[in-house]
């Protein structure tokens, strides 16, 4: 399957808030998200949080939502930041937004003291040191003593359950279709979206790498990440169904500086 190496660039608009809405748009997953990564970090009212690779906002929002005021969201996606914009407005709350690069944001340097990348957000870029630039990045932008959170897909679970085609349906209109397969230690999908009304809406490519247990760790450290752990088996979908990245999820978390949670 050819792959645009830069697929990410374009991809996430409103047709992926619409094909993905199953897990991006839904508000209980958004929210036991959040249940899982404040269980995980000490979050207290007054850090600075970062929502890198953040799409639409919805984990920021949510953490505002629940007292912690001092989020930032950044993405490179300029349409997803709109959104959230619109978001933020609509409910009354301020979320800085930036439209950047996660491997070089261009955020001053110790600014947070904990970052985020929910959603499965690594392992777009083609280059073998594109996620341990993104890590590298989050170091450089954590206070000392500050973490990392990585949601991620478990790779060992992806690779033995992965269907190589899978379909769903979204209301009345649209159908998204997506062919797999797995190749070297990433997933490498073909995605048609039609609608009923007005035909194809999309007929695109992506690839995406993926981790096992171990191997997020090992990333952790190779970032310079210390006393990193995995916690793995977290299942945010209620319903049967073939969710692909989204689902079948572990956390990594590390920290800038040697002293643990």
């Amino acid at each position: 399957m050819i792959v645009d190496p830069e697929w990410w660039k374009n991809c996430f608009d409103d047709i992926y808030l619409l094909t993905d809405s199953r897990s991006v748009c839904n508000h209980d997953i958004t929210r036991r998200e959040v249940d899982v990564l404040c269980t995980l970090l000490k979050l207290r009212p007054g850090d600075r949080i970062l929502d890198l690779c953040g799409g639409h906002g919805r984990h920021a929002l949510e953490l505002i939502r629940r007292g912690f005021a001092e989020c930032t969201l950044v993405d490179y996606s300029r349409v997803l930041l709109a959104h959230a914009e619109r978001t933020a407005r609509e409910q009354g709350v301020e979320l800085p937004c930036v439209q950047a690069d996660a491997r070089d944001t261009g955020l001053p340097g110790a600014s947070f003291d904990h970052v985020l990348i929910m959603g499965n957000s690594l392992g777009y870029g083609s280059d073998p040191d594109s996620d341990l630039r993104i890590l590298g990045e989050c170091g450089r932008l954590l206070r000392a003593g500050g973490d990392v959170l990585v949601d991620v897909v478990d790779g060992d679970v992806l690779r033995n359950s992965c269907a190589p085609n899978a379909w769903h349906e979204i209301g009345e209109d649209i159908i998204v279709c997506r062919q797999r397969e797995i190749a070297r230690g990433r997933v490498n999908a073909r995605e048609i979206v039609l609608s009923r009304r007005k035909g194809l809406l999309r007929d695109h490519t992506y690839s995406i790498g993926f981790y096992n247990q171990a191997q997020l760790k090992a990333l952790l450290g190779r970032a310079g990440f210390r006393n990193a752990c995995v916690h793995t088996s977290f299942t945010f979908h209620g319903e049967a169904g073939d969710y692909g990245c989204m689902n079948n999820r572990m956390i990594g978390i590390g920290y800038r500086e040697s002293g643990g949670p």
